[in-house]
């Protein structure tokens, strides 16, 4: 090997700047994303950047309790939790199982989806209009 080889990557051409502008503006799509999501829950845009409580916000809204933080540290474990809290985040924004299929496999895209897009947060639980709180209230004002 000459001293000139170990040079080589450190040079860099045009192309591999686009890429790291691509890189970048995708990177800054996803956390806007995963932001605009918090914040429709109710919960802290920032929190999106902050790293372990934001897995914990996603639990949340979810409508998991706390420990299932927990069992995103167990490995093999944590794919089956991530799966469950990625179904119970669409549920919760009135979306189906293949959305949340979506937030688990593809959060990159899904995330973004979420929170630019019209959906709102319906809280944990509920699967759609005429579910849970509405229409309890709806059957409230039958009886009365």
């Amino acid at each position: 090997m000459t001293p000139d080889s170990f040079l080589l990557p450190l040079q860099s051409s045009a192309g591999d700047a686009v890429g790291l502008l691509v890189g970048l503006a995708i990177l800054v799509a996803v956390v806007a994303g995963y932001w605009l999501t918090f914040s429709k829950a109710g919960e802290p845009g920032w929190a999106a950047i902050v790293p372990i409580y934001n897995l914990y916000v996603m639990v949340k809204i979810g409508g998991n309790e706390w420990w299932w933080l927990l069992l995103l540290f167990v490995p093999i474990v944590n794919i089956f939790v991530l799966a469950k809290v990625s179904i119970d985040i669409a549920e919760s924004f009135g979306c189906g199982l293949l959305f949340g299929i979506g937030l688990w496999l593809i959060p990159a895209i899904f995330f973004p989806v979420l929170g630019f897009g019209d959906y709102e947060y319906r809280g944990p639980g509920d699967s759609g209009p005429g579910t849970s709180a509405q229409s309890e209230r709806s059957r409230a004002d039958r009886n009365h």
